[in-house]
């Protein structure tokens, strides 16, 4: 049952101006500046602030000697703001693609693997049935993408929750898991080799994801528990063809799954090391927000990755 205390909050005194302040003090810091990026001057956006903190009864921002910084319930305004605004935002836009006769528009986020497979197999299909549909695609880790899920900047992420306090404001779809392979160039030096052991892998050049992703924890963890340093030659990248490069031009090593870079296997120019990893990555999965009601065109998209899902990965489903 709704609260009557959060629907006075919500009638009574939240107007657009809270709310444009609200995400500009989240990104200035400041409130001289967050009011000049929200066309106000600044004793009327200190004023709108007061007005927050008196109407909910509690302090959103810590006044600091150089800027302001939210507290807990200031972080929690904040996001929503954001989404609140992302969503009119998105009206906006579905009301002016509708009286030009476009379709409308979807943005999505993806990790790495679905990001070369799985996604764009689910954009050409949504082509051949909604082509005026606009597809947005952004590559990146987990934690972020579903940060900008929950803020309004993305319709739907195929990638992993990883923060359980967010779990509960997402549903999530299984795909399949990512068991990971050391991959090299072709004719590359431990090639072929059956007698590979961690200690000498751990002497070669590596492409790592950047810190904090998963899977450079799993890595680092993989080498500590052995009792060795993680490699000391390395590129942080997460860019496929900046990967695929670096191998061709190189005797570096990555840890990839294989579904990666399968045209690449397949046309000899890489090739996968026999060194079990043991390394595999929980499940990710189509990920949206709960009790949110997507566009027509975000529906049409996450209509076709469950398709093109059900078709790759029948057995996980």
């Amino acid at each position: 049952m709704p609260d009557p205390r959060s629907d006075r909050f919500v009638r009574s005194h939240l107007k657009t101006r809270h709310l444009v302040l609200l995400v500009e003090l989240g990104r200035h810091g400041s409130i001289m500046h967050a009011a000049q990026a929200a066309n106000l001057t600044q004793p009327a956006a200190s004023k709108l602030l007061a007005e927050l903190e008196h109407a909910l009864g509690v302090q959103l921002f810590e006044r600091l000697p150089r800027g302001v910084a939210p507290t807990w319930y200031g972080q929690v305004l904040i996001r929503r703001a954001g989404a609140a605004l992302a969503e009119m935002d998105a009206a906006h836009q579905e009301v002016m693609e509708l009286l030009s006769g476009l379709r409308g528009r979807v943005d999505v986020g993806c990790v790495l693997t679905p990001g070369a497979s799985l996604v764009p197999e689910a954009v050409n299909l949504l082509k051949t049935r909604q082509p005026r549909v606009l597809v947005s695609i952004s590559v990146d880790t987990s934690k972020l993408l579903v940060q900008r899920l929950r803020a309004g900047e993305l319709d739907v992420v195929v990638g992993r929750i990883l923060d359980t306090e967010a779990a509960g404001e997402l549903t999530f779809e299984p795909v399949t898991d990512e068991p990971h392979s050391l991959i090299v160039r072709a004719g590359h030096p431990l090639a072929g080799r059956t007698d590979l052991t961690l200690a000498e892998l751990v002497l070669q050049g590596w492409i790592l994801p950047p810190t904090g992703s998963i899977l450079r924890d799993r890595l680092t963890a993989m080498f500590l528990s052995q009792g060795l340093e993680p490699p000391a030659e390395t590129v942080e990248t997460l860019a496929l063809p900046v990967i695929a490069n670096l191998l061709v031009g190189s005797n570096m090593v990555v840890a990839l799954p294989q579904e990666l870079v399968a045209p690449y296997l397949q046309n000899g120019i890489l090739e996968v090391l026999p060194f079990d990893l043991g390394l595999r990555m929980e499940m990710y999965g189509i990920i949206t927000r709960r009790h949110h009601q997507l566009s027509p065109g975000a529906e049409a998209m996450l209509a076709s990755l469950r398709e093109v899902t059900a078709q790759r990965y029948p057995s996980k489903r």
